[in-house]
């Protein structure tokens, strides 16, 4: 039979005083010490105590605590905004493209309890993740409630745990920052290059007055237009920072030379001369040589730093001229993802921040997204950044004396204009356009089903422009009403939002009428938006501002009138009065046309040439006895200039060869492709450049003006064929 094992004996401890004067006891009672000391009375031995918890810490207390609070809230049927919401109904629930809107928003579900029923607090079933880090930070570690301290013991893996056992933003950016610390060097190349000199940026500064001269620049000539540096607390920064140039924090100095870049881009080229001494070209080469080593130094493409992002997009916006569109698209698209990493287009990461940090990096995601998408219009690509995929707010109506750097709640918006002006409504103009049927459609076709629209065309049953309208009537009334035509960022926003909201209506009016675009109201819009630049271009008050009007030369407004000759009767008031807006245009800019020999000026000229032949057939009295309008004389002249520059170099009067055709400079009627121009044309140098036999295949075929289809040009909005300076 098996026996019972014998019970283990338990262990002896050492005596109390043993232990309280840390010394070795031999466990007999009364013990060889407590002998010796006299003290046989006190010498009894230990007992087991039981082992004490480690204290819980203080994050996981005040979750307790605040889960308790919300408890009582609960049971008393309090409204409150809970820390954690809850998962959002799996049943009964509808998806509604507002929804679908703000995919980053927190969701929030309301329960309904009958008076009287007690609350009961039950365990929420949580959504289901959409990635691994969110899988990963929404398991749930509850301790035991046995008094087990199994997890007391983490706190020796480093903080990776935490409190709620979440895997923490600032965990997951520690532990790649560990990874990857010896790669930043490694990674230089892969945006700039290698650093090309070894000279210290400090030597690269202009002296100090020239410094203050071209912050002024910067703060009359670019901030009122982009906003994306915060006056007040940077030029604190910039003035300590010109006391010990060596030693300027990196991300700093890349700010400070990138508005050293913008700044000269902003001045007519007779101004740099005056003010430095120096041609435009010189200056604007060499800072935006020593704002590139800027940009590595400060390790752009791993920085979390705003002023290290805002540099960039400031010599991105600098480098735009006399660069390819496309390697701009290229470039900002790094960016642009650089915003979204940090959460820029997401409110759920601002709301995190303090007002200004908000406010600050709403302005710059507008920015870059705005920006983004024009410079793709530039060579015919619908960019998706400005989708309503994202939930950025737009800007406040608030200068920047009111936002400062310690302040808790956002101060009170203003009803008039501030300084933030035209921010705000380039904003709130490109919030409204971004949602639209017509440009949802040409950058995803998909997101277009999800387009909602109060007012539809009577009879089709398409989209209509209702909300366009309504948002030109509002800003009308409640903004440009209260401004001052006589302040210059006034005069800007003003003619600026209407030439865009003119685009934004013929565009529309053009997706709806496919058939026949020229039915309708777009001659009307057209013809807006031409007048709208020249407005812009003729008034000394945007002097300083003329660096942002060249990017946006209204050509597909020439475009859609070209067309409407064709299609129209030429002989009524309104085709006179097209002719004189256009010639009224073409004077305005005529500082660049007069410069202009290059293929996209050739291209410009045969369109409008066409168009006055094209009415001239019409004509039953005759070529001879019409008079030609301003801008086919002059452009007719133009070309018989060229022709006569063409004669000295190739010996030839009649033709120029250029890849597989030729081009006819005597006549109107050459035939011209006119599909796909805009992505034919390398950069806008191309309106400057000499004449010679490096044309485009672009202007040789046989497709003459009446196979243009203008649904070709609707998806690029406006062509930016005219960035930033003479064709």
């Amino acid at each position: 039979m098996p026996t019972d094992n014998p019970a283990k004996p338990q262990r002896v401890l050492a005596c109390l005083l043993c232990q309280q004067r840390k010394v070795k006891c031999d466990r007999k009672f009364p013990c060889a010490n407590c002998v010796r000391i006299g003290a046989q009375v006190q010498c009894v031995p230990a007992t087991l105590a039981p082992r004490q918890r480690r204290r819980r810490f203080p994050e996981r207390e005040l979750l307790a605590r605040i889960r308790h609070y919300e408890a009582l809230l609960h049971q008393h049927n309090v409204p409150f905004e809970p820390l954690h919401p809850p998962a959002a109904p799996t049943e009964n629930s509808t998806t509604t493209p507002s929804n679908l809107e703000s995919p980053d928003a927190p969701q929030s579900t309301v329960s309904a309890q009958s008076e009287g029923e007690p609350s009961t607090q039950t365990k929420a079933v949580k959504p289901r993740a959409t990635n691994l880090w969110h899988a990963l930070s929404e398991k749930n570690f509850e301790p035991h409630d046995d008094g087990a301290d199994s997890y007391d013991d983490d706190e020796s893996d480093g903080g990776v745990w935490r409190d709620d056992h979440d895997l923490r933003d600032a965990v997951i950016k520690k532990t790649l920052n560990r990874t990857y610390h010896n790669a930043s060097e490694s990674n230089h190349h892969l945006l700039f290059g290698s650093p090309a000199s070894t000279v210290a940026l400090a030597t690269l500064h202009p002296d100090q007055a020239k410094i203050f001269r071209l912050w002024q620049i910067y703060l009359d000539n670019v901030n009122p237009l982009l906003k994306v540096t915060h006056t007040p607390s940077l030029q604190a920064r910039i003035v300590d920072a010109m006391g010990d140039l060596a030693n300027i924090s990196a991300p700093l100095e890349a700010l400070m030379f990138s508005i050293y870049c913008v700044s000269v881009m902003s001045l007519a080229e007779d101004q740099c001369p005056t003010l430095f001494a120096s041609p435009k070209k010189d200056l604007l080469a060499g800072y935006q040589f020593a704002c590139r080593q800027a940009l590595l130094n400060a390790n752009v493409l791993q920085s979390e730093d705003y002023d290290c992002l805002t540099a960039l997009y400031l010599y991105l916006v600098s480098a735009r001229f006399g660069t390819d569109p496309r390697s701009i698209s290229s470039m900002l698209a790094v960016a642009v993802r650089t915003a979204q990493r940090l959460g820029y287009h997401n409110e759920s990461d601002l709301i995190k921040c303090t007002p200004l940090e908000a406010e600050m990096r709403r302005r710059l995601w507008w920015s870059l997204a705005i920006f983004d998408t024009r410079v793709c219009e530039t060579f015919n690509y619908s960019a998706a950044t400005l989708a309503p995929t994202w939930n950025c707010k737009t800007p406040l109506n608030l200068n920047d004396s009111e936002l400062l750097p310690d302040m808790k709640t956002v101060p009170p918006v203003h009803d008039k204009p501030t300084e933030a002006l035209f921010v705000l409504v380039r904003s709130t103009l490109s919030d409204l356009i971004r949602r639209c049927a017509f440009h949802l459609d040409s950058i995803d076709p998909f997101l277009a089903t999800f387009a909602q629209a109060k007012n539809t065309v009577s009879g089709t049953g398409q989209v209509g422009g209702q909300e366009l309208l309504e948002l030109q009537k509002t800003v009308e009334e409640k903004t440009f009403a209260l401004c001052d035509l006589q302040n210059p960022l006034h005069f800007m926003t003003i003619w600026t939002a209407r030439a865009c909201l003119a685009r934004a209506l013929l565009m529309e009016h053009c997706s709806r009428q496919r058939d026949a675009p020229q039915q309708g109201p777009g001659l009307s819009y057209a013809l807006r938006m031409l007048e709208c630049d020249t407005h812009l271009m003729n008034s000394p008050l945007v002097k300083g501002f003329r660096w942002h009007v060249h990017f946006h030369f209204p050509f597909l407004g020439y475009i859609y009138i070209v067309q409407h000759f064709k299609t129209r009767p030429a002989d009524d008031d309104r085709a006179r009065m097209a002719w004189e807006v256009m010639g009224d245009n073409y004077e305005a800019r005529r500082m660049a046309f007069s410069e202009a020999t290059g293929p996209l000026f050739v291209l410009f000229s045969r369109i409008v040439l066409q168009a006055w032949e094209a009415v001239l057939k019409q004509d039953d009295k005759g070529k001879s006895s019409r008079e030609p309008p301003r801008i086919v004389t002059s452009l007719q002249s133009k070309i018989a200039q060229m022709r006569s520059s063409m004669s000295q170099l190739d010996g030839n009067t009649e033709q120029f060869t250029s890849g597989g055709g030729t081009i006819n400079l005597d006549g109107p009627e050459t035939t011209m492709p006119m599909l796909n121009v805009s992505w034919d044309v390398p950069n806008e140098r191309a309106f400057t450049a000499p004449l010679s036999r490096a044309y485009p295949d672009m202007l040789s075929g046989d497709a003459g003006m009446n196979l243009m289809d203008m649904d070709h040009f609707w998806p690029a909005m406006d062509w930016g064929l005219m960035q930033g300076r003479p064709w």
